[in-house]
């Protein structure tokens, strides 16, 4: 194996099988997997570049951003998705004093729906966040080059320390854009990861896949789809019968709640939601959604991931009173 570190591709050839790297040389290829991930999202008004404006994609990031997580440091949030929240639950135990600004209704108001993006919004405001939704970022203020605080749109000015900024990212197609390869919310592959073009298969982020079991493309922004669509890949790469059909799967810690997702629904596409047992205290708490058509979508806290999988994976209809039921194990639901 080749390992070449530091070394970026600029573009791909498929017709003569090479790739062309940034110091000219080029290299020939049999099969090629593009892996390119995704960018954070940058904000465009004005301020943005200031020091003190900080993402989170990078270890580096994470260790800056430790850093600037102290004792009464005023921390303003902008985005209240996962990323934006787990920073906020981060600041909020390092003693900072912490401003989420939502520009949607509530955070995580596409990816949970409104049951559970209220008890996400809940959970944040009773640790002590100032959580402010139906936010507009008009301009990041500063003296000196570095950031002091962010102007939103109604004239309000908020004094900050430091800036996170978690307003979703970008998949890095421009590579497969140069290849001629399909482009749509990624880099548009089969169920065996394999793009337009018959040599070139793409993973990761970067990767809008078909998912032969929710039978549409996804592309999953979580460590989960780089960790496993690679093995589909190279399988596929060298010949092989291989399907990604791994559920979707994420997880986040923020305070004492654990929540684990599994399957996809759209955001407006199910009928109701199910809250297995009590309500409090929330970490023994399931949160179940399901689109009508049954088994396409649960979320789970604890080790149900197994069960939760099997349960979507099978497609039966389930009775959602045995589903709020703690006392009826996951296992049975399959048979009953």
């Amino acid at each position: 194996m080749d390992l070449r570190l530091g070394t970026a591709v600029v573009s791909a050839a498929p017709a003569e099988h090479q790739v062309a790297l940034a110091d000219g040389i080029r290299l020939d290829y049999a099969k090629l997997l593009l892996a390119t991930g995704s960018q954070p999202r940058r904000l465009t008004v004005p301020g943005a570049d200031l020091e003190g404006v900080c993402c989170l994609r990078r270890v580096e990031d994470s260790d800056r951003l430790r850093e600037a997580f102290r004792p009464a440091a005023a921390v303003v949030i902008i985005g209240g998705g996962w990323i934006g929240l787990e920073s906020a639950a981060a600041a909020r135990a390092a003693g900072a004093e912490v401003t989420v600004l939502e520009a949607a209704e509530l955070p995580l108001l596409g990816p949970l729906g409104r049951e559970c993006a209220q008890v996400f919004a809940g959970l944040h405001r009773e640790h002590g966040v100032d959580l402010r939704c139906g936010a507009r970022v008009e301009a990041i203020t500063g003296a000196a080059g570095r950031a002091d605080g962010v102007r939103l749109a109604d004239g309000t000015r908020i004094e900050a320390d430091v800036i996170v900024v978690g307003v979703g990212s970008t998949p890095d197609t421009a590579p497969a854009r140069g290849a001629g390869l399909a482009v749509d919310n990624g880099i548009v592959t089969d169920a065996r990861l394999c793009t337009s073009e018959a040599d070139i298969h793409a993973a990761g982020d970067v990767a809008n896949a078909s998912h032969p079991l929710l039978e549409r493309h996804l592309r999953v922004e979580h460590w989960a789809n780089a960790l496993n669509q690679p093995r589909t890949a190279a399988k596929a790469m060298l010949g092989q019968n291989a399907e990604f059909d791994r559920l979707p799967y994420f997880f986040t810690d923020q305070y004492d709640l654990g929540m684990e997702y599994t399957g996809y629904v759209d955001p407006a596409g199910h009928d109701r939601v199910v809250f297995r047992g009590d309500r409090h205290p929330r970490v023994h708490r399931l949160l179940a959604r399901r689109q009508p058509r049954p088994g396409r979508h649960e979320r789970q806290h604890l080790d149900v991931t197994d069960p939760i999988q099997a349960l979507v994976r099978s497609g039966t209809p389930i009775d959602p009173h045995k589903l709020a039921d703690p006392d009826v194990p996951l296992e049975t639901l399959l048979t009953a």
